[in-house]
C-alpha cells in the first residue's frame, strides 16, 4: 500500500493491498477500493463508493458526493464502479437516491475530464464519456456506447449498446442501440458501421442491420409500424432483437 502522508483516510474503509493514494486526496468512511486501484492527488472519494479493481482515479476527481435532487431526504445511498475503470480529471459522480438506491459505472469505462454521472444512472461496461458530457438523473447507458463531448443528456433518456452520440449536440430521447446521431435537431444518421466493424461484427450482421435501420429511419412508417414491417422481412438476430426489445420499453420515444 502507497498511501502519501497528506492524505486523510477514514477508519471505516475498505482498502487493497496494492492501493495507492495521491497528495492531499480524501476517502471517507464506508468506501471500498479493490486491489491494484490507483487514486490520484486532491480526490474525493464519499462515503458509499464502491470501486473495482485496477481502476485509475485522476487529480481533483468527486465520487460518490450527494444526489444533486431535492427529493433526496438522507437515505442510504452507493455509487459502485467497475474493475478497470478510469476516471479522468475533475469528473463528478454522485450516489443514487431511493429511486434506484445506486448509481453504477460498469467495468473498462472511460469518464474524461468535467464529465458529470448524476443519481441513479447506470452505464453498462466498455462505455466512454468524453471530456465534459453531461448525464441527467436516471440515464441508462449500453454496453460500448460512445458519448461526445460537451453533450447534455436528458433524465431519464437511454442510450442503447454500440452507439454513439456527436460531440455538442443534446440528447433529448433514447437513441437506438447500434446508431450514430449527431445534427440539429439531433436525428440517427444510420448504423455505427465503423464502430461495430472494429468490434468484429460480421459483414452478414451489418447488412441485416442496415436493413433493419432503412425501414426504422428512412421510410415513412411511424415507429409502431415499422417494427412490425422489421419482424416480418427483417432475419431476428440477436442484435435485431435487442432493437425491437428497447423500442418496446422506450418511453420518452426514438431519436429519428
Amino acid at each position: 500500500m502507497d498511501i502519501h502522508p497528506t492524505a486523510i483516510i477514514h477508519k471505516q474503509v475498505k482498502l487493497a493491498d496494492d492501493l495507492k493514494v495521491g497528495p492531499f486526496s480524501i476517502i471517507n468512511n464506508e468506501v471500498q477500493i479493490g486491489d491494484g486501484t490507483e487514486i490520484g492527488s486532491h480526490v474525493w472519494i464519499d462515503s458509499g463508493t464502491i470501486i473495482g479493481k485496477n481502476c485509475k482515479i485522476y487529480h481533483g476527481a468527486v465520487l460518490g458526493t450527494l444526489p444533486q435532487d431535492l427529493k433526496f431526504e438522507g437515505e442510504k445511498t452507493f455509487l459502485a464502479i467497475g474493475d478497470e475503470t478510469t476516471i479522468r480529471e475533475y469528473a463528478t459522480l454522485n450516489r443514487g437516491t431511493k429511486y434506484r438506491g445506486k448509481t453504477v459505472v460498469g467495468k473498462n469505462c472511460f469518464i474524461m475530464s468535467y464529465a458529470h454521472v448524476a443519481h441513479d444512472c447506470l452505464l453498462g461496461d466498455h462505455v466512454i464519456l468524453a471530456n465534459s458530457a453531461n448525464l441527467a438523473g436516471h440515464v441508462e447507458i449500453g454496453d460500448w456506447a460512445i458519448i461526445g463531448g460537451v453533450v447534455p443528456v436528458h433524465q431519464f433518456v437511454k442510450i442503447g449498446a454500440h452507439s454513439i452520440v456527436g460531440g455538442g449536440f443534446r440528447v433529448q430521447k433514447d437513441v437506438c442501440p447500434y446508431a450514430l446521431v449527431a445534427g440539429y435537431p439531433l436525428k440517427t444518421m444510420g448504423l455505427n458501421r465503423i464502430g461495430l466493424k472494429r468490434r468484429g461484427f460480421s459483414e452478414k450482421t451489418l447488412k441485416i442491420l442496415e436493413k433493419t435501420f432503412r425501414i426504422l429511419f428512412k421510410s415513412k412508417l411511424n415507429t409502431s409500424q415499422a417494427v412490425e414491417r422489421i419482424k416480418a422481412e427483417v432475419e431476428l438476430i440477436p442484435e435485431v432483437k435487442t432493437i425491437l426489445d428497447f423500442i418496446a420499453k422506450s418511453k420518452r420515444g426514438l431519436i429519428k
